[in-house]
């Protein structure tokens, strides 16, 4: 099988979210990387995360189904590398039930890839979060698309994150 080559294109823009969480870096750290966790709040609120298969390290993926009533979507992200407690580089897709990437069902457009970074800063008892989503390997239709949905992306986003906010409150108790 020939090599994929890969591309971000730094001239089109990223989506970047920062958060800061009442929770001290290495609890937010785990919440990431332990897939019992992450299935606790991982995905859009309406939604209940089934997971499939958790194998989170470099290399590794988090192949997940989010089920709502009468609709099931899955999702598929491929870990680059994990740097505990600060540092965590995937790679997101749509996928199929048997974890093959996929087309998202809402557009054509939608990039397969979505790179995405995130990093954890310790301030003192509180953990700031910063997360960067950029197209890899996507035509410019697709880098559009993906930038058109920036506002779309900041609530999904958003409500996801809040989730993670009340997991963190309620871990430990």
């Amino acid at each position: 099988m020939a090599a994929r080559s890969e591309s971000l294109d730094t001239s089109g823009r990223e989506l970047v979210i920062s958060r800061e969480f009442h929770a001290p870096v290495a609890a937010v750290w785990k919440a990431w990387t332990d897939a019992t966790q992450l299935a606790n709040w991982w995905g859009p609120k309406e939604m209940k995360l089934e997971v499939l298969k958790a194998d989170i390290r470099a290399g590794g993926c988090f192949h997940y189904a989010m089920k709502s009533p009468g609709h099931t979507m899955f999702g598929l992200s491929i870990y680059r590398e994990l740097v505990a407690p600060s540092r965590l580089v995937w790679v997101n897709s749509f996928a199929d039930e048997k974890g093959n990437v996929a087309r998202a069902f809402f557009s054509k457009d939608f990039p397969l890839e979505v790179l995405n970074t995130v990093t954890l800063t310790e301030k003192g008892a509180r953990t700031l979060l910063n997360l960067r989503s950029a197209p890899i390997n996507a035509t410019p239709a697709e880098r559009a698309f993906f930038e058109g949905m920036f506002k779309s992306m900041e609530q999904g986003y958003g409500g996801t994150l809040d989730q993670l906010a009340k997991h963190l409150a309620g871990v430990g108790k």
